[in-house]
């Protein structure tokens, strides 16, 4: 007699499985995918990118044979699994690049959905959702900056120099309020990959060595000297 926990039941002329069994594999297929590993797949737009190597790079640190990661994309997709938790770069061939923006993701815990395509992204893990957002109020916030930028000096060009300084001040302020945004999300993700890459990007201060050898620290956003206070 066929055994009751192996055999499927007859619907409509169709073998159904029984709902516990299935119910068992959905959570076979769910425990794959939380594993405690990075697993990156990957999507490439565009069937002339069929068969072309595509990279996985550490964002810092050297680009060798061992830290380095590569397969060629086939059916338009492509996978890896990378074993260290850090920021890495996604592109392609340098013979293929064009048109394509190279991607910018954290290697951690869990499935990142990734699009490589003229503008490329990442999704499903916490610190590349957060990077994910950061990345879409960059290029706006680019894009309204060069904007700007332009037509400041487009005034300056026919020396309208009054306009050109206002609009200069605005895009300061503009670049400003950006800045205090990326440092507070940095804040925000404290301790972690993004956070500390986020971190470097806006620092408050910097150093300056001047010509006599004194070395000053200065406000990065104004330029101006800190007084260093001195223990009495």
């Amino acid at each position: 007699m066929e055994s009751n926990v192996l055999k499927t039941v007859m619907r409509g002329g169709k073998r159904v499985l029984p709902l516990y069994l299935f119910t068992l594999l959905l959570l076979c297929a769910c425990q794959s995918t939380n594993d405690g590993k990075c697993h990156i797949e990957g999507t490439v737009n565009g069937e002339q990118y069929e068969g072309k190597r595509i990279f996985l790079v550490p964002y810092s640190g050297p680009a060798t044979m061992e830290t380095v990661d590569s397969m060629e994309i086939t059916n338009g997709q492509f996978h890896f699994e990378p074993d260290s938790v850090q920021m890495y770069k996604i592109l392609l061939d340098y013979h293929y690049r064009f048109g394509l923006q190279p991607l910018l993701i954290v290697g951690e815990p869990g499935t990142i959905k990734v699009t490589i395509d003229s503008v490329s992204h990442a999704t499903g893990t916490p610190q590349n959702d957060s990077l994910e957002q950061w990345k879409v109020r960059t290029e706006i916030h680019n894009h309204q900056l060069g904007l700007m930028r332009r037509n400041i000096a487009s005034l300056r060009t026919k020396g309208d120099t009054a306009q050109a300084n206002y609009l200069q001040q605005r895009a300061d302020s503009f670049h400003l309020v950006y800045k205090h945004y990326t440092r507070q999300l940095a804040k925000n993700l404290e301790g972690s990959v993004l956070g500390d890459f986020l971190k470097g990007l806006y620092p408050l201060t910097y150093k300056r060595k001047y010509p006599d050898g004194r070395i000053v620290t200065l406000n990065a956003d104004t330029n101006e000297e800190i007084e260093e206070v001195k223990s009495e």
